[in-house]
């Protein structure tokens, strides 16, 4: 009997029972998750993280077998993450780290002020390690600044300082991993020594960026539908959170794009059907959820360059080679954004004193469509609102500039994703999927990619040559005429 029959037969004799049958019966599975009793390591989070009654009874026995007394938190997170393998559908992934929180907390007290507090420093953890570890472009983050986010969470307070150095040092010192099944460890192993025996790249790369935080990881689908391909000039107009990008990698660049799920691959070596993905190839690719594309209509030193700005805050410019195919893009691209973003989380890291922005998970929705448009709309309106407080309530002038910038950036934040949402909402009012089907972004039909998409380019390169660069800054606002950066 598999895993899943497994719970589903014990969740549907005991969910028709009193609760103390549900208890037992989460006690029983509970165990068998702990002890790997016929489950991998692999399968027990889906049965930790569901959002029903039966599954939380579950989670909060199996967390029991779990003593964190006098333990530190990232100590217990990494005997945590020993037990078993944190996959799955993030919301599930969200849940998991509540029961831990809450169980850390059960078992010190005295070490934190509240659950919600321990929570707040888990997922701090979670965002920290991939700040540190993953494939970031850019400047780490730094421990003042680590601690600067931090401020003011702690029911009100501020945690201490040593425990926030602590923290930090041990995350930068080595990072958070989770248990990982035998045989997938000895499957990788194996795959990747017959894949270099025959010259070809590993498979087991599998996920852009990194894969040390269960929000941000980007899946590479080789399956996936290609929605777009063709020629495209691309250039770094802003690192990850609206950074100025190094001198030397402004430069414009061309690839063969491929608009492949949710995925935007930039390929520079010629196409090949049998050759896989290289690591080049997926250190070039940007995630397009929770993107927006628009024409960069403050970038005058070229015709049809498109702007994309992603999740997090990243500006890339690109140049197609006639108006019609930067519409194109710019219409698939929003498209893909809008019909498979999943919903945003609340900012795991933020303060009264200090903006931050919500987590934009990279994983793709469970929604359907109609379902989507309404998460979509309500985002809009919610989004509207807090817009129109934060402009009714502008700082003094005699507050510091630090607090005006605060003022300035969440005001920017807010504008763009309003103008997000409206595009959004307006494209899958306008049929989602079906726009995705055809039309004049590109070619008609959805493409079924097999281990690549296929790529037979009839046009030339775009030949790009420019003067200097620009580059844009957490408040910088594109969109506006009146604050347009000057380009020369």
């Amino acid at each position: 009997m598999g895993s899943t029959e497994i719970l589903e037969k014990e969740a549907s004799g005991s969910l028709s029972n009193s609760t103390s049958s549900n208890t037992e019966a989460a006690k029983r599975l509970a165990k068998r998750l702990y002890q790997l009793d016929r489950f991998k390591r692999s399968d027990v989070a889906k049965h930790l993280g569901k959002n029903n009654e039966f599954s939380k009874l579950v989670a909060e026995e199996y967390l029991k077998f779990f003593d964190f007394t006098g333990m530190t938190l990232d100590q217990s997170l990494r005997y945590f993450f020993k037990a078993f393998s944190l996959v799955g559908e993030t919301q599930e992934r969200e849940r998991i780290l509540v029961h831990f929180s809450n169980r850390y907390f059960y078992c010190n007290p005295d070490t934190i002020a509240s659950q919600d507090g321990v929570h707040c420093l888990t997922c701090a953890m979670m965002l920290l390690n991939t700040d540190l570890h993953g494939h970031n472009i850019g400047k780490k983050m730094t421990c003042q600044e680590f601690i600067a986010n931090l401020q003011g969470v702690d029911e009100g307070g501020d945690f201490s300082k040593d425990l926030l150095k602590a923290l930090y040092n041990s995350i930068k010192n080595e990072k958070l991993e989770w248990a990982v099944d035998d045989e997938e460890k000895k499957k990788s192993l194996s795959e990747g020594a017959d894949e270099k025996a025959n010259g070809t790249h590993p498979k087991s790369i599998s996920r852009i960026g990194s894969t040390t935080n269960p929000f941000l990881d980007i899946p590479h689908d080789p399956n996936a539908a290609v929605y777009k391909s063709g020629f495209l000039a691309r250039k770094i107009h802003a690192d990850m959170d609206g950074k100025k990008t190094p001198r030397g990698k402004r430069g414009w660049k061309t690839f063969y794009a491929v608009l492949k799920g949710t995925v935007l691959y930039l390929q520079k070596d010629e196409y090949k059907p049998e050759k896989a993905l290289s690591e080049e190839d997926l250190k070039n690719a940007v995630s397009v959820h929770h993107a927006l594309a628009s024409q960069a209509t403050d970038y005058e030193k070229k015709p049809n360059v498109l702007k994309l700005k992603t999740a997090d805050w990243r500006v890339l410019l690109f140049q197609a080679q006639s108006p019609e195919e930067m519409q194109g893009w710019i219409n698939k691209i929003n498209c893909v954004a809008a019909v498979f973003s999943a919903p945003p989380f609340p900012a795991a890291i933020g303060s009264q004193k200090k903006f931050s922005r919500p987590l934009l998970p990279a994983t793709t929705t469970k929604l359907s469509q109609e379902e989507q448009l309404k998460s979509h709309e309500s985002k809009l309106r919610q989004i509207t609102t807090e817009l129109a407080e934060h402009r009714s309530y502008p700082p003094d002038k005699k507050v510091k500039a630090k607090e005006v910038d605060e003022y300035k950036l969440k005001d920017h934040y807010l504008e763009f994703e309003k103008t997000r949402y409206e595009m959004y909402v307006r494209l899958l009012k306008e049929g989602g999927l079906e726009l995705l089907s055809g039309g004049r972004g590109g070619p008609a039909g959805l493409k079924k990619s097999h281990s690549s998409p296929s790529l037979n380019p009839d046009t030339s390169p775009v030949t790009a040559k420019v003067k200097r660069n620009v580059s844009e800054r957490k408040d910088h606002r594109p969109e506006t005429p009146s604050i347009k950066q000057k380009v020369t």
